[in-house]
């Protein structure tokens, strides 16, 4: 029995095709053409930059999901240290970036549909109009977000052997795709034709937000919510990650250069980078350069590729609304789980009915996957205040993995955290916002059923978050004309001011930690650890010798 209960557990490599399964999505797909039209060659940089942010900011986390190994824990952290309204706050905007997730999947494999070249298939291109989903291509989408649900409504893990294979296959389209298109339309003189830099080093920072850079590599949480279903966790969690986005780093920054080098010389002296229009960019490349095979697999991956990341985020986006249930600020139903398939069905319904709102709105995958850099980054920053103040608060607390450098790493990823919010440009930032605080009336409704007993504590713990809200808010609209803003701060001084500024909501943030019973809540999920299972397992020669 004991083996078979160690042969359950994730290994490394598992875990790193996991990571990649759910990092290599939808972004490859759209990500480079969105990029270069931003920032021209330079976007290769903005790939760079978008790995330092995402890696800082879940440098940070690691340490928080093994202290509390628990479904929906990224719901929950911020509420430990400075209660519920700042808890729901963190809980909120991730839930909302993880249910955008859902139809920008179905977006993507929508939008390459649009573009079949074959004449059995001039039907589906009625789904793109100008650049955005039809009304067609909406019902479409809705089937897709059905089918995501379903494959996931008896049995959340009904698609987790095939992981591994997934993963191989979703990495080596990619690959491929780069090995032909650089051999069969290598253009060098792209990267200097209109300059490196045609529009200048801010785009380069504006493509790492609102290109969709962070919302394609944002998947590390997947990885850290297994917590203690991982062999040797201690190692393999912080290892599963950095490899994962390693691979990822290289992977995109590939698919950029080779994206750059293939464009037709011709078509970008006419139009320039801003001008690219493409519906489903590699396929269009693939077919210009007369690769009609590769622009069949394309179109099958542009299934493939979302397919497996859209249904694995259907099961982690159901269980952070029904673990925000258990901040007591949600309806009671939404948490409830199957008894016998172990799935929080009806909230897995509600992410149904939302994703099929958001698509309704916003119709473009750009215009998703700017919402969704924004919200996880609202959220992503209360990561670094919590697992500081969880130093200071609760020094005994079991901790399966310390990271080093968090002294360093906590402020540097809070300041990443929200220059990269802000290089969402204005108005995006705002209306993400007000996203987010349209959740607000949840969080007052179960506040008023209580009489209100604890709402004043509340809010002395989220003070500091409410200010940050508003100043990157202000700083969106009178910042630089790059970002959108009236350019009342220019360029680069925007920069030096949310830098400092950031830095003193971070101290703020640190300082506004209250001891309360949600800080014994989290000693009661902490002290269920068993040190010894995050201990590195002997290998089967020690076994042996033993």
């Amino acid at each position: 029995m004991k083996k078979n209960k160690k042969s359950r557990k994730v290994g490394l490599f598992q875990i790193v095709m996991l990571g990649l399964s759910s990092i290599i999505g939808s972004g490859w797909l759209f990500g480079s053409w969105e990029a270069s039209r931003v920032a021209g060659p330079a976007a290769i940089i903005s790939w760079i930059i978008g790995a330092i942010v995402i890696g800082a900011i879940a440098f940070n986390y690691i340490e928080l999901g093994s202290m509390f190994p628990e479904s929906g824990g990224m719901s929950k952290y911020a509420q430990y240290t400075h209660g519920s309204l700042l808890g729901f706050i963190a809980a909120w905007s991730n839930w909302v970036s993880l249910v955008t997730l859902i139809p920008i999947e179905a977006v993507a494999a929508t939008q390459y549909m649009g573009s079949w070249p074959w004449k059995w298939a001039h039907w589906t291109h009625g789904f793109i109009v100008n650049g955005e989903i039809s009304n067609l291509g909406l019902f479409v989408v809705f089937l897709f977000i059905l089918v995501f649900t379903l494959l996931n409504y008896w049995s959340v893990n009904l698609l987790a052997k095939f992981t591994s294979f997934i993963s191989i296959f979703k990495l080596g389209i990619p690959l491929l795709t780069i090995i032909m298109l650089l051999l069969s339309g290598f253009h060098g003189g792209n990267f200097a034709s209109q300059g490196f830099m045609p529009y200048g080093s801010a785009a380069i920072f504006s493509a790492t937000t609102a290109s969709g850079i962070i919302f394609s590599y944002n998947a590390f949480q997947v990885v850290i919510n297994m917590g203690k279903e991982i062999k040797n966790p201690k190692r393999n969690i912080a290892l599963g990650i950095t490899i994962s986005l390693a691979i990822s780093i290289v992977i995109y920054v590939a698919l950029q250069f080779t994206f750059i080098s293939a464009v037709e010389p011709s078509v970008l002296a006419k139009v320039g980078w801003h001008g690219i229009n493409f519906e489903s960019p590699f396929a269009d490349l693939a077919i210009m350069l007369g690769l009609h095979w590769l622009a069949v697999l394309l179109y099958f991956d542009a299934f493939i590729s979302p397919f497996g990341t859209g249904v694995s985020f259907v099961a982690q986006t159901s269980r952070t609304l029904a673990a925000m249930v258990q901040n007591e600020h949600m309806p009671k139903f939404l948490g409830k789980m199957n008894e016998r398939w172990g799935v929080p069905r009806i909230a897995m319904i509600v992410n149904m009915i939302i994703s099929v709102l958001l698509v309704s709105l916003f119709r473009s995958w750009g215009t998703l996957a700017s919402v969704i850099s924004t919200s996880t980054l609202i959220a992503y920053l209360t990561g670094p205040v919590t697992v500081t103040s969880l130093r200071k608060m609760a020094p005994n607390f079991k901790r399966p993995i310390r990271m080093r450098m968090l002294q360093f790493m906590a402020p540097f990823a809070f300041v990443l955290a929200s220059l990269a919010a802000y290089w969402a440009m204005w108005p995006t930032t705002v209306k993400v916002i007000l996203v987010i605080l349209l959740g607000l009336p949840f969080y007052f409704y179960f506040e008023w059923k209580t009489n209100w007993k604890k709402t004043k504590t509340q809010f002395t713990g989220s003070f500091w978050m409410i200010g940050y809200l508003v100043f990157i808010s202000v700083m969106s609209y009178v910042g630089s004309t790059p970002f959108g803003g009236q350019n009342w701060i220019p360029y680069p001084l925007d920069f030096v001011v949310i830098i400092i500024v950031s830095l003193a909501f971070y101290r703020w943030g640190i300082s506004s930690s209250m001891v309360s019973t949600d800080l014994h809540n989290a000693k009661v999920v902490n002290d269920q650890i068993n040190l010894d299972a995050y201990e590195d397992e002997p290998t089967d020669e020690n076994k042996e010798d033993k």
